[in-house]
């Protein structure tokens, strides 16, 4: 039963917002990463109004990023939505990964099994690669971002941790 507290839980407009922005999110983090290279840990996380960017990264720099990365999907470059780095592909490789092994190992005999249930394992984490990229491209973000807009960036410093928060609407 659907209750008005879990009814968020399938709010279509909230789940398209939220894929939009983690695409923006993906994109953003990927123009940073072409402009500062990969000498600062960066980490993302997406809402429906926005995504936060977490790491050692100036209000400056990421805006431009968030500039720059908008402007290139408007423009076509749909694939900066699908990130290698995104925690679908971990997701999607864990959960592969347990069903070969809890297929492979069955309930007799185990340990006998163990060296089939590890190359089952390796199997499915390699095919959880490019079949993340699949559910970051179809479920977990989206692309079209024509009419996004990037409406404020707010930072806030937590000792050496930095969290951006980007502020998005669609119009």
């Amino acid at each position: 039963m659907i209750t008005e507290r879990s009814k968020g839980l399938f709010d279509m407009a909230k789940l398209d917002a939220t894929r939009r922005n983690h695409g923006l999110e993906h994109a953003t983090v990927t123009v940073l990463m072409e402009k500062i290279g990969f000498t600062r840990r960066i980490a993302g996380r997406s809402t429906s109004s926005g995504f936060h960017i977490i790491g050692n990264i100036s209000t400056e720099e990421l805006s431009d990023a968030v500039d720059e990365a908008l402007g290139r999907m408007q423009k076509g470059e749909a694939n900066l939505a699908v990130s290698p780095f995104c925690g679908t592909n971990l997701a999607v490789s864990g959960i592969l990964s347990a069903l070969a092994v809890t297929a492979v190992i069955g309930s007799k005999n185990r340990l006998a099994k163990l060296p089939n249930a590890a190359l089952a394992g390796m199997l499915a984490v390699i095919a959880g690669q490019p079949l993340g990229a699949l559910v970051q491209k179809y479920v977990t973000t989206k692309a079209d971002v024509y009419n996004l807009r990037v409406t404020g960036i707010s930072r806030k410093g937590f000792g050496p941790l930095t969290i951006h928060k980007v502020d998005t609407v669609a119009y």
